[in-house]
């Protein structure tokens, strides 16, 4: 009996120095690098040499510092938009293209491994026109139809989550509505704004009830979804105002209840889905109310304040994300806007992306979900002629046409996966950014970006252990450890 006690605490002993041991093996072996550069292969893989005790680093040397004992946001994960443009263009696209397509974006090794898919309900600018789902003036929406998706996009969604569950991914998809259909609007349009009249929005509520329902008996299961596309955007197209009280009320006295009522209270619900400037206001006034914020899962922006602003507001996501730190915050949409055929592969297209991700994530961002994740080469279909960039295009010949953008994406959503967690990470110099995560599985993913016209050597310190880097002029890494 003595003998059996003595083993089992030295088993026990054993397995609590493991996880030490095996740090310790882990940290004299080679970290993995991954650059993308401007002229080069995407995620070139190069082994560094192997880390050492790190030193104090001189004034005049350039320096990452990495501190994993410090924890921040869970990651959410990245993804994409299946919008009707999309699923039309990739209708479009050869056989072995739309195989391609499915690759590019849903394997985790040799794509981008996305985990989300954003969708409409009813017609975006994204779609070849207006539609909705019922007929004029239907109060009871008997008429409800979602028939106009089985053509495209219900087929292509059921590809994209059937090849994400091949993956071995859990898939998630949520739905934005642009606008009421135009009878139930102060402006009697779809497009150019106006505002829900008081008297539907039971009607709407039900409306969105009944998409949900009728998405989930195609065999689409929805995992949320946001109250309105940028609710404070009068556009050329499909758009709808919702002043902060107003979607404060929506959500807290209609929404919310009528998804309650139907069986529907497990679905996540986004707030806001709009511009960074605005963020601080509408977070407050929705998360302070105690009717609506029950209903709330996290709050959804985009990144477009940067055309009137100069600049992109980051400082307005960390001091809302400062102030409700258990809260997501999850980028809904991005886009490079105002489409040039000659522009496809500017490479300045991908720094943004790099850029934008890497600030967002390092204020609080859970995740990054992109907008349309095939255009064709006009970069439509666009009903109103607001042509974008996407990460991936289809060319005049039926082929993928693979952007920068499409590799900056994938320095965070490969080798930063969902559930994973931020770390401490700083540059020493400002001609680097940086951003680091633990994943579930324990690699360390770390992202560095060089946006100057100068390659640069830099000394990557991961708690007290360190090796030199060198990152090329325009380039992008990820190092797994």
């Amino acid at each position: 009996m003595t003998t059996r006690r003595t083993m089992i605490r030295l088993a026990c002993v054993a397995a609590a120095l493991l996880p030490g041991i095996v740090r310790a093996n882990a940290a004299d072996q080679p970290w993995q690098l991954y650059t993308t550069a401007q002229g080069g292969q995407p995620f070139a893989a190069q082994r560094l040499d192997a880390p050492r005790a790190a030193s104090q680093p001189l004034e005049t040397e350039t320096a990452v510092f990495v501190d994993t004992g410090h924890r921040y946001q869970e990651v959410f994960g990245f993804g994409g938009a299946i919008t009707d443009a999309a699923a039309e263009t990739y209708a479009k696209l050869r056989p072995d293209a739309q195989q391609a397509f499915l690759k590019a974006y849903l394997d985790p090794r040799e794509g981008l491994g996305y985990t989300i898919l954003r969708t409409t309900i009813h017609s975006s600018d994204f779609s070849s026109g207006s539609y909705t789902y019922v007929k004029d003036g239907d109060r009871a929406l008997a008429s409800f139809d979602i028939g106009h998706d089985r053509r495209y996009r219900l087929p292509l969604l059921h590809r994209a989550l059937d090849a994400g569950k091949a993956y071995g991914a859990q898939m998630r998809v949520f739905a934005s509505p642009w606008s009421a259909p135009a009878w139930m609007k102060t402006n009697g349009s779809m497009l150019g704004g106006g505002s829900l009249l008081p008297e539907y929005a039971d009607t709407w509520a039900q409306y969105i009830v009944k998409f949900v329902q009728a998405y989930e008996k195609e065999g689409i299961p929805l995992w949320g979804l946001s109250v309105q596309n940028e609710p404070m955007a009068k556009q050329t197209w499909e758009s709808m105002i919702f002043s902060a009280e107003d979607e404060t009320r929506f959500l807290g006295d209609h929404l919310g209840p009528a998804l309650k009522a139907a069986g529907l209270g497990d679905k996540k619900v986004i707030v806001w889905d709009h511009n960074r400037d605005l963020l601080p206001q509408r977070a407050a006034h929705i998360l302070n109310d105690p009717k609506a914020r029950p209903y709330v899962w996290g709050v959804g922006y985009h990144w477009y304040e940067t055309w009137a602003k100069g600049e992109p507001m980051h400082r307005n996501l960390a001091a809302v994300h400062e102030a409700w730190p258990d809260v997501p915050f999850l980028l809904t949409e991005s886009s490079i806007e105002k489409f040039d055929p000659g522009q496809v592969q500017s490479w300045a297209n991908g720094e943004r992306y790099g850029s934008e991700i890497i600030a967002d994530l390092a204020a609080g961002s859970s995740g990054w979900v992109d907008w349309n994740m095939l255009l064709d080469s006009r970069g439509g279909p666009n009903h109103v002629g607001n042509y974008c960039f996407a990460l991936l295009h289809a060319g005049d010949d039926g082929r993928l046409v693979f952007t920068p953008g499409y590799a900056y994406m994938g320095h965070f959503s490969r080798w930063i996966r969902p559930g994973a967690r931020r770390v401490g990470a700083a540059a020493s110099r400002s001609t680097l950014q940086t951003v680091a995560f633990r994943n579930g599985d324990g690699r360390l993913a770390v992202v560095v970006m060089n946006r100057t016209d100068q390659p640069q050597r830099y000394r990557l310190v991961v708690d007290r252990m360190e090796t030199a880097v060198d990152i090329p002029a325009h380039a992008i890494q990820t190092v797994v450890r």
